[in-house]
């Protein structure tokens, strides 16, 4: 909840009084509250124990750099952000589906130098580490697949046998992956909880986990999480010619990311998963 200190905090920073709060969700540790201020202002307050800095960052960034609809944080520290408040119809239709391909085909063309990021970022309220690489293969396999791994070993979600097929389908990377596209800027955790719809376009993404990658990986998490469906892929190839190889192979490498990430805060089902993507390709 929004303690008495963090209100008078908040209000501090609007110079404005909170007059109504309303939990609107929860997830990752964190609690989200809509909150009217004196004068009928609407906003939405992300609370949580640590991390929101970084979350803000990456909202500025993409503010920044790109055209991609992101909340305008008003205020933020490292347990709070004050972001603008967006009204959304939560129902992805296909016009919705043909707004984000777009929307995204867009943010994948927008390019460095490097894989990464210059600093570490988030995924959810996991560390995501960004150390910056001109090989793709290299920095999937290294700060992707067995970061995770290792990561999901200490927490004993995953066992020693598939730490080390991890390694093996590491070391193939470089002929499984040759081809891969320039380093693109990305979103990093496109599902549905993440994606504000409006009528028959995307109002907004939250929640952003950016880097610099092969956008391959960005489709992976859709197809993943059955984010969007066969609108938004039609709509994409057209923008972004998908490579071939990618729906028979690459989109299940790259899906290893993901349900890692899922297994630690998740835990036995996306082990599952992951298993059997990893026996695959032992």
């Amino acid at each position: 909840m929004i303690s008495a200190t963090l209100q008078a905090e908040i209000e501090n920073a609007m110079k404005a009084r909170i007059t109504a709060i309303a939990p609107l969700s929860a997830a990752n540790n964190a609690q989200i509250y809509r909150i009217t201020l004196q004068g009928d202002g609407v906003l939405v307050a992300k609370v949580a124990e640590r991390g929101l800095d970084i979350e803000a960052w990456m909202l500025g960034y993409l503010k920044s750099k790109s055209q991609l609809p992101v909340p305008a944080v008003r205020y933020s520290n490292e347990h709070v952000i004050v972001m603008e408040f967006i009204p959304s119809s939560h129902m992805l239709d296909d016009a919705c589906q043909r707004s984000a391909a777009e929307l995204l085909a867009a943010l994948h063309g927008i390019r460095a130098e490097l894989y990464g990021l210059e600093r570490d970022t988030l995924i959810g309220a996991l560390r995501q580490p960004n150390a910056q690489n001109k090989d793709w293969a290299a920095f999937f396999g290294q700060q992707r697949l067995m970061y995770m791994a290792e990561e999901a070993r200490k927490e004993n979600r995953i066992d020693v046998k598939m730490v080390r097929q991890a390694e093996k389908l590491a070391a193939r990377l470089p002929q499984l992956l040759q081809g891969y596209a320039p380093p693109s800027l990305i979103h990093g955790d496109i599902w549905g909880g993440n994606i504000l719809a409006g009528r028959g376009k995307i109002a907004a993404f939250l929640d952003p986990a950016i880097y610099y990658a092969d956008p391959e990986i960005e489709l992976s998490f859709i197809r993943l999480f059955n984010t969007f469906g066969d609108a938004f892929f039609r709509r994409y190839n057209e923008l972004r010619p998908i490579r071939s190889g990618f729906f028979e192979e690459r989109s299940d490498i790259y899906s290893l990311y993901p349900l890692l990430v899922h297994a630690r805060l998740f835990g036995a089902s996306y082990v599952r998963k992951a298993q059997k993507i990893l026996d695959r390709f032992d």
